[in-house]
């Protein structure tokens, strides 16, 4: 592991920064430590289709996950001016109030063993998306999140998205993958 400082200036999206961090480096890793604070913080919450957005001086507790040249999952923790504290998935969107300093601990292994150890040569989940969607934040987080090694695509079928091929058989959207992980049946795409 090499570990990697990242300076973010005011204005910078938080969430952006970190993805071309992996891009630039083409590996792996995860945050090692954060200091800073926050102008306005979007955030998933359980249960939500859209991301919360608060806005006012925030102050950034933690930030935790793992990014790759492929993407990022990380939670994030701040504070408001009250000492409420908020957190979720971080989103885009999440914006420093005057700095942000960020320690990212790199993998020297490829990235993608990193988020699938026993990757096989191709995914046998295929997820169509559209930036913005809702739905398609919420499938990718959820495979990730199981560790199942997938492919994502742009779609090729009018119609809604997430579309979800699994073994070359379509089997919908977000609700089906839901379905199919409250029965125990992804279990055996996992790639660990």
């Amino acid at each position: 592991m090499h570990a990697v400082p990242l300076h973010l200036e005011a204005g910078s999206d938080v969430r952006r920064g970190l993805e071309q961090l992996a891009q630039q480096h083409q590996a792996g890793g995860f945050v090692l430590s954060v200091v800073g604070n926050l102008s306005q913080a979007a955030f998933a919450c359980p249960g939500k289709t859209a991301p919360t957005v608060l806005q006012g001086e925030l102050e950034i507790i933690t930030l935790q996950g793992t990014l790759s040249p492929d993407g990022v999952h990380l939670h994030l923790s701040f504070s408001d001016a009250e000492c409420q504290v908020w957190g979720g998935h971080l989103e885009h969107g999440t914006l420093v109030l005057r700095g942000a300093d960020l320690l990212v601990g790199f993998l020297t292994e490829p990235a993608q063993e990193l988020t699938h150890p026993r990757m096989i040569a191709k995914p046998r989940v295929e997820i169509a998306t559209l930036p913005g969607c809702p739905f398609s934040r919420r499938a990718l987080r959820m495979l990730r999140t199981l560790g199942i090694p997938f492919l994502e695509i742009q779609p090729t079928a009018e119609g809604s998205v997430p579309q979800i091929v699994i073994d070359g058989v379509a089997i919908g959207g977000y609700d089906a993958l839901a379905e199919l992980h409250s029965r125990g049946e992804l279990e055996a795409l996992r790639g660990l």
